[in-house]
């Protein structure tokens, strides 16, 4: 496949329309994820394969893969750790670096000193089946030097999808026409079998794989025959295990030609009455600028807050304004909010989670620890 000359900037219209299916449309498992791309995008799928692979290698997409629904194989959760400030860029590092699970690496800040600003650096983590999270965080703790963490596991979801390209130029208080649907957090698990399919499935593209008949060799890899890759697969993905096939931009970085998908990336929180967190989180979810819409707990270093949404954005008023058209459709719908504020992010990184139990014993038995130690 020869790349030379093939644009690979998100501003080139071809592009354009790729990405905006590709990052946050193509939901669940297909058999033939690129021709549904080149489907709904209304390109030719020679083009689209082409451009996808040029993209990926000129580091404009950084990853293309399928997402898991990964809450309903390993316990996941929001961490906001405590962490002095000499020791946050080390904190850091070793999250991304060295620790498999914690997944979004990020540093956040608030505009004014409010509760809960003195932690300044928050991650996703998953907890392979059968582990505590709780021991996780303790072992994390000492090997980064935090002073204190606050575990906020996802209680239900009301939006997950990163469509960053599609979301330029949206208008403030845009929305659908009906509230977000609640999906529940539960529990799956697997057997062996079962297991090696999805670590085949899950992992990231090369950009030699960026073709029409991809699974064939994810197939073999797992050693199971094409049909059964694909039964199973759509056998997890009536089990609610399987997210979208995605193409992942960089959210903050400089592109390769310094242009930038998205510059801010805030975590709103909002405090609203017990018994009322699903009306809300239902409320906020319909607004097409939220990626991330949840109920989560954060207890009294937050005031209290139950619902959580993450926007993006280039300039940061305009994020500011999504924020206050959101804040003003909650007092129209009669719920009330006790507290709000805007976390914003500073120094990212992102990778998959490792959810394996396989893979988390592994990784006790390399820290030196006994994996019989780590679990509930």
């Amino acid at each position: 496949m020869n790349l030379t000359g093939v644009p690979t900037q998100i501003s080139d219209p071809i592009n354009a329309k790729i990405l905006a299916i590709s990052e946050d449309k193509i939901q669940g498992f297909q058999r033939d994820p690129f021709g549904e791309i080149a489907r709904q995008s209304d390109v030719p799928i020679d083009t689209v394969l082409l451009r996808i692979r040029a993209m990926l290698e000129a580091g404009t997409i950084r990853r293309v893969r399928q997402t898991l629904l990964a809450t309903n194989l390993a316990s996941g959760a929001l961490i906001a750790w405590q962490v002095p400030q000499d020791k946050l860029d080390s904190g850091f590092n070793y999250l991304f670096q060295q620790d498999p699970f914690s997944g979004h690496v990020v540093t956040r800040s608030t505009d004014t000193a409010t509760t809960g600003s003195n932690y300044k650096l928050w991650t996703t983590l998953k907890v392979p089946q059968g582990f505590s999270m709780q021991k996780h965080c303790e072992f994390l703790q000492k090997q980064i030097g935090a002073e204190h963490f606050r575990i906020m596991p996802a209680k239900k979801l009301f939006a997950l999808g990163v469509g960053h390209i599609r979301r330029r130029g949206m208008e403030p208080g845009s929305k659908a026409d009906v509230p977000a649907e609640v999906t529940d957090v539960q529990n799956i698990t697997l057997d062996d079998r079962e297991w090696r399919i999805l670590t085949a499935l899950k992992r990231e593209l090369s950009p030699e794989e960026i073709i029409v008949d991809l699974w064939r060799a994810r197939a073999a890899e797992a050693g199971v025959s094409l049909e059964e890759f694909y039964s199973t697969a759509e056998d997890m993905n009536r089990r609610k295990i399987i997210g979208r096939f995605s193409t992942f931009l960089e959210h903050v970085k400089p592109l390769a030609d310094g242009d930038r998908v998205t510059k801010f990336n805030a975590l709103f929180h909002w405090a609203v009455p017990e018994g009322r967190e699903i009306e809300a989180g239902r409320e906020v979810g319909r607004h097409h600028i939220m990626t991330h819409a949840y109920w989560r707990e954060g207890g009294e270093e937050f005031k209290y807050v139950n619902v959580m949404g993450v926007a993006h954005g280039t300039d940061k008023s305009l994020v500011l304004l999504h924020k206050a058209a959101i804040d003003r459709h909650l007092e129209s719908v009669g719920i009330p909010v006790a507290y709000t504020n805007v976390f914003w992010g500073g120094r990212s990184e992102i990778k998959p989670s490792e959810i394996s139990p396989f893979a988390y014993a592994d990784w006790c038995r390399a820290q030196g620890i006994a994996p019989e130690s780590m679990k509930q």
